[in-house]
């Protein structure tokens, strides 16, 4: 029986595939549990090196940096996880979520048999899209919590020690570490993004996820090249660790400013691919 949109009688578009469905869909992925597994793993295996280390002989460096006060509270340590993680770990677990998504189903055959069920294409992309998201901020946040309660029982609840001396209590590194997720979280949605978009190209996860993390090791490492001068400023890597500026007193928001609106801009436009070409796309498998 139909109504006079020719639909089915009670079909409501809106109602198809809540994302409630999607997330748990995706929680139960081995792919997610084995991310949620190193998030909690990988602060405790860098608490047992930054212990193995601590002798004497470990590592005399010229350079002030977080490694130096690593092990001066769990506040500290939670940042050193944070840098040791922004520049690869992060951006891998960032573009699997994202990437593996959409390719995923396509290669297994079950994409067709969801827009057949049928939820409406672009519908079917948002609710992916949101929950990548929550897969990949909740990555992030769980890695910090771990951080914080396993380096606080290693290395005590105390302030935060930035390397040029300047302590921050208590109270204000938790509000500047959340402004630090905060960014994390927009800047890592350039390669998110970027892998979702190819997620809607091909059917091979693989070539997704690693498409992504490698245009944005490009543009690292092209980064590095100071001969192209203020061309840099415009690349998706230019303000990657522009979130330490929230460990300075007071706080230099220029680059933070311009990391956010550049992130999101580019986000955008990634995420705009993505629709404009599954929009498009002959989904036979």
């Amino acid at each position: 029986m139909t109504d006079r949109s020719g639909a089915a009688v009670g079909y409501r578009p809106g109602r198809t595939l809540r994302l409630a469905v999607e997330l748990r869909r995706q929680f139960a992925r081995r792919r997610t549990l084995g991310v949620g597994a190193l998030m909690v793993a990988l602060p405790l295996l860098l608490i047992a090196a930054l212990e193995l280390g601590a002798g004497e002989d470990a590592g005399e460096n010229d350079r002030i940096n977080l490694v130096d006060v690593a092990t001066a509270s769990g506040l500290n340590f939670t940042l050193f996880v944070l840098f040791a993680t922004t520049g690869f770990f992060l951006v891998v677990v960032y573009a699997l979520f994202f990437g593996d998504t959409v390719a995923s189903e396509a290669q297994w055959g079950a994409l067709r048999y969801t827009l057949a069920t049928p939820v409406p294409r672009m519908r079917l992309l948002r609710q992916k899209w949101l929950a990548a998201l929550v897969l990949s901020v909740g990555a992030l946040l769980t890695l910090t919590a771990v951080s914080v309660l396993a380096g606080s029982l290693a290395f005590g609840f105390g302030p935060i020690e930035t390397p040029v001396g300047v302590t921050l209590s208590q109270g204000e590194g938790f509000v500047r570490l959340a402004g630090m997720l905060g960014y994390l979280a927009v800047h890592l949605l350039v390669v998110g993004t970027l892998a979702f978009w190819f997620s809607t190209i091909t059917d091979a996860p693989l070539a997704a996820v690693g498409g992504a993390v490698f245009t944005m090791f490009v543009f690292a490492i092209l980064d590095q090249v100071e001969q192209l001068g203020s061309l840099r400023d415009w690349f998706p890597t230019a303000e990657e660790f522009a979130w330490t500026d929230l460990l300075q007193t007071p706080v230099q928001d220029g680059d933070l400013f311009r990391g956010v609106v550049q992130s999101l801009v580019y986000a955008a436009v990634f995420t705009a691919l993505g629709f404009r070409h599954f929009a498009r796309r002959d989904v036979t498998s």
